[in-house]
């Protein structure tokens, strides 16, 4: 099997403090009681693991919650942590089957049992909110439990199932405190994880301390923890300047990413490769003024990748031609491919054909303070997109967890989101994008892309599931409802007696605070 393992550009870039002869490699007793500050612009949107699928949300349950197995920094099989073993049974990749670790205690002292398991996987799929991860699990039919064995029943086989319940879908809750028909809607957290939420105020912060209790995969939940929430880049780097965090991860702005310099005093930089993406998604139904296939091509020919890495972004992004990045198996160029060079003519010719009235107009949607430059993207997509007459776009800006019903109602002709893998394989670009059932919901329904995305899942050896995925981004392609604009690189910067920055976050899709050390 040729493994997904995301490869690190700079690991690390250290910043000895001047005038010191190295560092203290081992925090002392009572560093290890002092919070560590971390500053991030994503946002939370629900405290309910059934009702969020973000990054924000997910890295607060990535140390809140368990699920039954979890990913190793750099890793990219899953290994045990609320279970004590896990494996397929047969070798049809249709039934799994976890053994439930011995001794797991939710926070009201009560030990956690099968049934939990069974309970938090059945209510995401039977809350199903529009915003929530239920599309994930799509392949799983049903759950039963014997004794502390967790038996996972599948609708067809699905290689990458293991990977899945390695998500904070896969979040294990209290049964007897989170209602099974409804989203739990108050700011407590009842979980087994590294950390419990002690405090948590929306949009401003939530106080993590290590939980005594935890028993999984880590040897050591951390130190303790405060995350503070920032509306933009520039609040974020404010922060940073002003040394009240003392890690900023998620997104500084691009000029300040841009001049990161080891030569800086007081600082610790790391820059690595990243799975995270950003796309044009658009609203392919009927009535939508984006519904014509050709409209959605005449765009390809209008954007400039290059340019708005190059300019909004100040290089710290790369270009992206394909709805799976580089780094991940099954990458390719297909947009490239289908277009090559910028083309107004060509553009032109596509809306001609369609018979469509010029300019078309669209409303485009964005979130405000959803990482680096977005107005400045917004502003840079219309530019392009009107450069030749062909277009006329009004551009809106949403608060998150509006921009999310929005998008999630299609009330959205075109919408530019950020995409973090959930997990280090190429289905996590198929069916949540462009699948559909999809959590992108573009309207766009295809059966060969369907059908190649489920014939992608009966691989063990994830190499062979290359074929179908060059298939499934030539067909992207062809049909647009997603427009890839680029791939980021993962920053996180911290103060010079802070440690572990670089196994933050590392395109496994896990938020690991418990790494975060005072040195």
């Amino acid at each position: 099997m040729r493994s997904v393992r995301m490869r690190i550009l700079a690991t690390l870039l250290v910043l000895a403090a001047v005038g010191a002869g190295g560092w203290q490699l081992l925090s002392s007793g009572d560093d290890q009681d002092r919070t560590i500050t971390v500053g991030t612009t994503d946002a939370v949107t629900s405290l309910d693991p059934a009702g969020a699928y973000d990054a924000g949300s997910w890295a607060l349950f990535n140390n809140v919650f368990q699920s039954l197995l979890t990913f190793e920094s750099g890793g990219s099989t899953p290994v045990p942590d609320a279970a004590r073993s896990c494996g397929f049974v047969g070798t049809d990749l249709s039934t799994y089957r976890c053994e439930l670790r011995d001794g797991l205690t939710f926070p009201s002292g009560r030990a956690m049992t099968a049934q939990d398991v069974k309970y938090s996987f059945d209510r995401v799929k039977r809350i199903k909110s529009n915003v929530g991860p239920s599309s994930l699990l799509d392949t799983l039919r049903s759950v039963s439990v014997s004794g502390r064995a967790v038996t996972f029943h599948l609708s067809s086989p699905d290689a990458t199932f293991p990977l899945k319940v390695a998500t904070g879908a896969g979040s294990i809750v209290d049964r007897e405190k989170y209602p099974a028909n409804a989203l739990r809607t108050d700011n407590a957290v009842d979980g087994t994880g590294p950390y419990t939420l002690t405090a948590y105020t929306k949009d401003e912060n939530a106080v993590l301390a290590p939980n005594a209790h935890y028993k999984g995969a880590l040897d050591d939940s951390g130190s303790p923890i405060e995350l503070r929430y920032y509306p933009d880049a520039d609040a974020l780097d404010s922060a940073w300047k002003a040394k009240r965090i003392d890690v900023a991860t998620r997104t500084l702005p691009p000029e300040v990413l841009a001049g990161l310099n080891a030569a800086d005093p007081g600082q610790r930089v790391s820059e690595a490769d990243s799975s995270e993406i950003r796309n044009l998604y658009f609203n392919t139904r009927k009535g939508s003024p984006l519904h014509d296939v050709r409209v959605r091509q005449a765009m390809a020919w209008l954007i400039d990748r290059e340019r708005l890495a190059a300019t909004v972004y100040k290089g710290t992004v790369d270009p992206l031609y394909s709805l799976i990045p580089t780094g991940i198996t099954g990458h390719t160029t297909s947009f490239f491919d289908a277009y090559p060079k910028l083309s107004t003519a060509k553009a032109r010719a596509l809306l001609t054909e369609a018979g469509v009235s010029l300019p078309v107009r669209f409303t485009y949607g964005y979130a405000t303070g959803r990482g680096a430059a977005s107005t400045e993207e917004a502003a840079e997509l219309k530019r392009q997109l009107e450069a030749g007459g062909l277009f006329k776009v009004t551009v809106k800006g949403y608060e998150w967890t509006d921009f999310q019903k929005r998008w999630a109602g299609g009330k959205l002709d075109a919408y530019a989101v950020g995409w973090v893998a959930d997990f280090p394989d190429p289905d996590t670009y198929g069916g949540p994008l462009v699948g559909t059932t999809g959590t992108m919901n573009t309207g766009y329904s295809d059966k060969t892309v369907d059908r190649l995305i489920t014939a992608s899942q009966q691989y063990a050896d994830r190499s062979e599931a290359t074929r179908d995925f060059r298939s499934v981004q030539e067909a992207v392609a062809r049909d647009v409802p997603v427009l890839p604009l680029w791939q980021a690189k993962e920053y996180v910067v911290t103060s010079e007696d802070v440690g572990g920055g670089q196994y933050l976050s590392d395109g496994t899709g896990v938020f690991r605070l418990w790494r975060l050390t005072w040195i």
